[in-house]
């Protein structure tokens, strides 16, 4: 079931507590345990599983690269790399029988997009200071700032509804095909479903990467080599 209709699973003190957040919690827990299991028996002799982790932490951290000023590479890069195995998986868990995709539900993208919010807004405070960071929003004038507000809040509903319309309706359409066809069809379905799954976190991943070093590139961070020396 998906966004109102997810059902309750569990009620604490009067709480009740829907599908979309226990699968987010048990799925952050998995992953969390995941890594450092997959930290803790790192070898000079890697087998497929730590070959397929270096090579996708390669990937992501050259992508984090070609946005992020150099310096900041490795602040930034956990943040995104997050965002993306969370939401890769996440998308994914559609495919098991009986579940749901969290990310088929809005209250799920929503509190991903307030994260990307107080992200970008904080790497700007971190290493610009509040004052300089700040500053950006009254240029090229004053008159701008509400233009500024505006368009930070838009982006923010945006990067929430994008991920949720677009796994909402990939379940929706897979739920009438199958309806319709039976399972007469159900190798095209699953990789469609996978292939979305990978192309949502990428994008989502993504737009938060740009809006990171957008925050950072409107404060005029582009220096940022010598300015984080000073900073240390």
């Amino acid at each position: 079931m998906n966004g109102e209709g997810a059902g309750v699973w569990l009620t604490v003190a009067g709480v009740a507590l829907r599908e979309p957040l226990l699968l987010s919690v048990a799925l952050s827990l998995i992953l969390g345990v995941g890594g450092v299991w997959i930290g803790a028996h790192l070898s000079e002799h890697p087998g497929k599983l730590q070959v397929l982790a270096e090579y996708a932490v390669t990937l992501m951290s050259d992508a984090v690269a070609e946005v992020v000023p150099a310096p900041l590479v490795t602040r930034v890069m956990p943040l995104i790399a997050t965002f993306w195995v969370f939401i890769v998986f996440s998308n994914l868990m559609g495919l098991i029988p009986g579940l749901s995709s969290p990310t088929s539900d809005l209250s799920v993208t929503s509190a991903l997009a307030i994260i990307v919010f107080l992200a970008v807004h904080g790497f700007g405070f971190a290493v610009a200071g509040w004052r300089n960071y700040l500053r950006h929003y009254l240029t090229p004038s004053p008159v701008m700032l509400p233009f500024h507000l505006v368009s930070e809040l838009t982006r923010t509903l945006a990067l929430a509804i994008r991920l949720f319309g677009n796994m909402m309706s990939l379940e929706m359409a897979a739920l009438l095909v199958l309806v319709v066809a039976g399972f007469l069809v159900p190798v095209p379905l699953l990789l469609l479903h996978v292939v979305e799954a990978l192309v949502q976190a990428y994008i989502f991943g993504m737009l938060a990467l740009i809006y990171i070093g957008g925050a950072l590139d409107a404060a005029h961070l582009t220096d940022l080599p010598s300015s984080t020396e000073n900073e240390s």
